[in-house]
């Protein structure tokens, strides 16, 4: 097979909670993808107009919508409120469907797990904020992982959206060296918690879609930071690779957030037809400006370290996707073609 372009789809949750849609007139030979993280609504935000010009047909929230870190319902409430009060957001919201996960800091516990004591009360203000019905299944669901199918004229999307905070375990700090954290022993902990691994299983073991895109707050590829990502679970990443082979569905490319920083990680899985890309873009409001290099040994191309978003361009009639890193002004500040069968 070609040097096929990994393509993200996290198959997540139950079938009762993945949701379908069919676009009949918004899309037909291409899906456009908008994404990222890193939000403050206490910050100026110049990409929601390159946002909206970007023309997405979905907009994703990669984690860190708001920055609360708090266990106060009330708070967490109005710091959405301020976010959903935002005119560039608003006037996105109005054409383009928001999908998305969380992560720590509107989670509401920096670096936190499954530890933090009021987690359900969260999820349901995230849900709020995502606008899901008070009926819906996803209520009554621990965790905010969902998958969705976006089907068109000439092909299909499945957007599998990953809960890497609800049931992950405790992290290793390392006390050695100036890194935060470091690997724990292989075998202890989990990322993901048994229950969304045996839905994520399903949805890629089941999935038809030309592309499934998967969504993790934290990255899965780059592991030698020292800050939060499932190298902390080496054993979670290799489970990962395991049922990427063996469910072997089309274009897998995963999307992730967190880091300030946006850059594209990429590996050889054995058993995948084609390479694993993880498209990390980070941050929407505030970046790691001061970036000076740290080590990713399956980095493709250049760190870009200033504010920007990220997007997905696939082309289901010549099996084409294009990933854009862009900034202020609409300017690509880093690019990656891939072309696949």
């Amino acid at each position: 097979m070609k040097n096929i372009l990994g393509w993200l789809v996290l198959i997540l949750a139950l079938s009762c909670s993945t949701s379908k849609k069919m676009l009949e007139n918004s899309f037909e030979n291409e899906f456009v993808i908008a994404f990222g993280s890193c939000n403050k609504a206490s910050l100026p935000n110049l990409l929601w107009d390159d946002i909206t010009n970007s023309n997405p047909d979905i907009w994703i929230w990669g984690g860190d919508i708001i920055y609360a870190d708090t266990d106060d319902m009330d708070t967490l409430s109005r710091m959405y409120k301020a976010q959903n009060d935002i005119a560039g957001y608003k006037k996105l919201k109005a054409k383009t469907p928001v999908v998305g996960t969380w992560d720590d800091h509107d989670y509401g516990l920096n670096d936190g797990g499954t530890e933090f004591h009021a987690k359900k009360e969260s999820q349901n203000q995230f849900l709020d904020f995502m606008g899901v019905a008070a009926n819906s299944p996803r209520r009554k669901q621990e965790g905010v992982y969902n998958a969705h199918m976006y089907t068109g004229a000439q092909g299909s999307v499945k957007v599998i959206v990953l809960d890497t905070r609800y049931f992950r375990t405790a992290l290793t700090p390392d006390t050695e060296t100036k890194k935060r954290t470091k690997p724990n022993v292989y075998g202890e902990g989990t990322v993901l918690g048994d229950a969304q691994w045996s839905w994520l299983e399903h949805e890629l073991t089941t999935s038809k879609a030309d592309f499934n895109i998967i969504v993790s707050s934290i990255q899965v590829l780059s592991n030698e930071h020292g800050f939060e990502c499932w190298g902390n679970f080496p054993h979670e990443v290799d489970r990962l690779k395991k049922v990427l082979a063996t469910a072997n569905p089309k274009g897998v490319m995963i999307l992730s957030g967190d880091r300030h920083i946006s850059e594209i990680s990429q590996t050889e899985v054995e058993g995948l037809g084609y390479p694993l890309l993880d498209f990390t873009s980070s941050g929407l409001t505030h970046a790691y400006d001061r970036f000076s290099g740290e080590p990713n040994p399956f980095r493709v191309g250049d760190v870009v370290s200033t504010e920007s978003f990220g997007t997905l361009e696939l082309n289901f009639k010549t099996k084409t996707a294009v990933l854009q890193m862009i900034g202020d002004g609409g300017i690509v500040l880093g690019e990656l073609q891939q072309t696949f069968e």
